[in-house]
């Protein structure tokens, strides 16, 4: 039998409210992972499972302090021979994040599966459990390994990379946008149709071993009527990078250029995304980024570009060297 470890880390999925009709106004986090593992059926052959509560928070307050804590644990039960795969419940919000960081840093190819839950654990029909039961499946898979990390929610199976949430109260929420499911969990269990391409996990270019802090980046929204302000606070503030969220693929308002050429031109990283939440922003289709000494984010959101952008100014600002990131991974 396989052997997997439940990593519980709080959000909707283990939420609590005092009427099972409430499915908003909910505490996140409030039940351990043992009140999740009671809630599921009997597991049979499929896997023996342990639960640690690693921590108890609503996502939308997930740090980066907690992202490394996260990651080395899960590299720890990785590196155990006896543990054949990690599933970690996590909450919706910043669940996308999470689970590309993770991707990013985790050497494994053993599967690593992120699962949450629109519903609170006492609402009426709550879909945290069958979720749950759906992403230890997944994580028992032998089809699951060297997949990257997964992200599984109702009964559909996502690339890190390219998930997202894409509605704020559908259990249907999680989606891949224009690339499609990996595959699902059906009846007979997970099954897989497609594969990611880009470097992950084993084939990643990081290494958190010794990284204790990740460098400051923020994120500033395109839109109409902009003003430089965000952007020059940004300066000041002292952040080592700026995710632009550009209009179309990846526009930059005219009143904030100026501000970003100066921004580089202090020695930080610019990256150019895109709000529209589909498509690529193509290096030098847009704009003359390598005149300007930007960086296009290809296909991730401004959120992705944000984690992927912390992790390459680990390894320096250059700007060849942040693109070839960007379009490898």
């Amino acid at each position: 039998m396989k052997q997997i470890v439940i990593l519980a880390t709080g959000g909707t999925i283990a939420g609590a409210a005092p009427d099972p009709r409430q499915t908003a106004g909910y505490r996140a986090g409030a039940l351990p992972i043992q009140s999740l593992m009671a809630a599921l059926p009997d597991l049979g052959g499929l896997a023996t499972v342990a639960g640690e509560q690693l921590y108890a928070i609503d996502s939308k307050d997930i740090a980066e302090e907690h992202w490394l804590i996260l990651a080395r644990r899960v590299g720890e039960l990785a590196a155990d021979r006896q543990v054949d795969g990690i599933v970690v419940t996590h909450g919706t919000d910043t669940l996308e994040e999470t689970a590309y960081f993770l991707n990013l840093v985790v050497r494994t190819d053993k599967p690593v599966v992120l699962v949450g839950a629109m519903r609170p654990a006492t609402a009426l029909s709550a879909d945290g459990p069958m979720n749950l039961y759906a992403a230890l499946r997944t994580a028992a898979a032998d089809g699951a390994r060297g997949q990257g990390v997964l992200v599984v929610m109702n009964d559909q199976i996502s690339a890190a990379r390219e998930v997202t949430k894409r509605h704020a109260g559908n259990v249907a929420t999680f989606g891949p946008g224009e690339f499609g499911f990996l595959g699902e969990v059906g009846p007979a269990g997970p099954v897989f149709y497609r594969s990611p391409t880009r470097r992950h996990t084993t084939a990643s270019a990081f290494d958190i071993a010794a990284i204790d802090r990740l460098p400051a980046v923020e994120i500033v929204y395109g839109h109409a009527g902009m003003s430089p302000l965000f952007v020059d606070a940004a300066i000041a503030g002292g952040v080592a990078g700026l995710v632009y969220a550009g209009t179309g693929d990846g526009t930059i308002h005219q009143a904030v250029l100026a501000s970003l050429v100066a921004a580089r031109a202090a020695g930080i990283a610019v990256v150019r995304a895109s709000r529209t939440g589909g498509g690529r922003v193509v290096a030098g289709a847009a704009l003359d980024d390598a005149g300007l000494d930007f960086v296009a984010a290809d296909t991730l959101n401004p959120q992705k570009a944000r984690v992927l952008l912390q992790l390459g100014l680990t390894q320096g600002s250059a700007r060849a060297r942040l693109q070839h990131l960007f379009d490898t991974h």
